[in-house]
């Protein structure tokens, strides 16, 4: 068996430093204080947990006391009501990323703590050398967080780079490790986010304690898969570049449409996208106008480690920013008060500033009926829903 070589740019690159992972500040009691979009109501118990054993011990005593449990990471991906919230939010403060192995054909290996900020790691490993989620930088939030909702950008998605994952089973009371085989990774989803529709909400049933990734040994970055990131870098499609400048380039386009924590900036006080891109049949997308984007749908039942995922036979991807900017509901639209999509990127519902979490769901409810009415497609929120949906 042969391995291929590791590609490397030749001259070491300068790499951008971890932007903002998250809002919180020590001492928050209210949801509003601990989530990137800033609404939200008060918390009955904030446990900032340091180890391993203080996340479990605080979700165990939860769930025994049948009060709800929220673990948050940078509460970047949330949405909750304006009502208190009458249960214990669990913060994992943890921060390790430790090396399992290097070399070889299997290339790198590292466990991740849960809390670690997730760009730190995005950080870590171009520093190193390891190659594979590199387009992924700037994406707030923490490692723990990440498998859930199988966080993607420009062309890369995480699932092509996790080996396992180490989780607090619920249901059975004891930690387990589930090997990427049966994390069932897809669109912005996974077993571990998949277990919220059986009443464990608003957190799932497998609570992410750590997660071991693989990843390639390689300076350059993968190849570059999204059209806007290699124009943006003055490449080719499939070209590689040092991995140090496709972060930096990642950057500058995540900045330019407001997806990079800026205090000083309103249009970054969002949940990110808040609607995935939908998935639909062959027959939906021919229903939908001729200039309407379509991509194809990775069926990642067949991802392995490193290898380029197959496209899912008879399912068509579309834009859910262009079907909501093709509705009527441009950068900037707003309802009366401080709710508005952000003036650089429809796809993102934001806080202008004294917002109610009620604004939000209200002006959300609006672009989603008014997609539905003009295209007939439902679009589905990305943010986890606490305290009722849309």
């Amino acid at each position: 068996m042969s391995c291929s070589i590791p590609e490397h740019s030749g001259t070491p690159a300068d790499v951008a430093p971890p932007v903002p992972s998250t809002r919180q500040r020590d001492g928050a009691t209210s949801l509003d204080e601990l989530t990137t979009i800033g609404v939200g109501g008060a918390v009955a118990t904030v446990v900032n947990a340091t180890t391993e054993e203080e996340v479990i011990e605080a979700i165990r005593q939860a769930d025994a006391d049948g009060v709800p449990v929220l673990v948050l990471g940078g509460g970047s991906n949330i949405l909750a009501s304006d009502d208190s919230f009458d249960g214990v939010v669990v913060r994992d403060t943890r921060r390790d990323i430790r090396l399992l192995q290097e070399g070889g054909c299997e290339g790198a290996n590292m466990r991740v703590l849960g809390g670690t900020p997730w760009d730190d790691f995005v950080v870590h490993t171009i520093e190193n050398e390891w190659m594979g989620v590199e387009a992924l930088s700037g994406i707030p939030g923490t490692v723990g967080a990440a498998p859930v909702q199988n966080i993607g950008a420009y062309g890369q998605e995480v699932a092509s780079s996790i080996a396992r994952v180490r989780v607090w089973d619920r249901q059975i009371g004891r930690p387990r490790e589930i090997p990427m085989a049966d994390l069932h990774f897809a669109y912005r989803s996974s077993i571990l986010k998949e277990s919220l529709r059986h009443g464990w909400g608003p957190s799932p049933r497998y609570i992410v304690l750590s997660v071991d990734f693989q990843l390639r040994i390689a300076s350059l970055s993968a190849p570059v898969a999204y059209k806007q990131l290699a124009a943006a870098l003055g490449v080719q499609m499939g070209a590689r570049v040092s991995a140090a400048d496709l972060r930096a380039a990642v950057l500058e386009l995540r900045r330019s449409k407001g997806m990079v924590l800026d205090d000083a900036d309103r249009d970054t006080y969002s949940c990110g996208s808040f609607f995935t891109n939908p998935i639909l049949t062959a027959e939906q997308a021919d229903a939908l106008p001729e200039d309407a984007p379509r991509f194809p749908v990775t069926d990642l039942s067949h991802t392995f480690l490193g290898k380029e995922s197959p496209q899912l036979a008879g399912s068509v991807k579309s834009s859910a920013a262009w079907l909501i900017d093709h509705a009527g509901f441009g950068r900037g639209f707003g309802m009366p008060g401080p709710a508005a999509l952000s003036t650089k990127h429809c796809l993102a519902l934001t806080n202008r500033g004294g917002a109610s979490a009620a604004q939000i769901r209200d002006l959300a409810r609006t672009v989603r009926d008014g997609v539905e009415s003009t295209f007939g497609v439902l679009l589905e929120p990305e943010p986890v829903l606490v305290g009722g949906g849309l």
